[in-house]
């Protein structure tokens, strides 16, 4: 099967709209699930942190997503310049909302947690400015 004539709109668009369904309930179902485990399901391990600990539950898996799509929209972007595929561009250029997006969630959760923790919503470290940086880029 010729896999390459996917990378025009005219063919990828109807593929996109029948597996979007089968893509939703396979993101959705372990997102549940996952969020339900984390903050009900969780024992209070942590005596110092209490209860704010469950939001790492949120802030990591959107800090990694966030740093995720960036690294996909360079890869998207170097095939687009490369190989001059155009669906590469629709791609990352869809992808840069979606990234900023978890940027955002990063970043309020990790003040949410950072505040009863370390007694401040913010310090100038590498990784917070770095992801400060990165929504600035998106």
């Amino acid at each position: 099967m010729n896999w390459f004539r996917y990378a025009s709109p005219v063919e990828f668009y109807p593929l996109a709209g029948r597996m979007i369904p089968w893509f939703a309930l396979a993101a959705g179902v372990p997102t549940v699930f996952g969020l339900y485990w984390g903050f009900f399901q969780t024992p209070d391990i942590l005596s110092q942190q209490k209860q704010y600990y469950r939001i790492i539950f949120v802030h990591v898996p959107a800090a990694w997503m966030s740093m995720m799509i960036y690294a996909l929209m360079a890869i998207m972007g170097a095939i687009a310049v490369i190989w001059r595929i155009r669906m590469m561009e629709v791609l990352v250029v869809s992808s840069a909302p979606i990234g900023a997006a978890f940027t955002m969630i990063a970043l309020i959760s990790g003040l949410l947690w950072g505040r009863p923790m370390w007694g401040t919503f913010w310090v100038w470290d590498a990784r917070l400015t770095s992801e400060l940086v990165l929504l600035f880029l998106y």
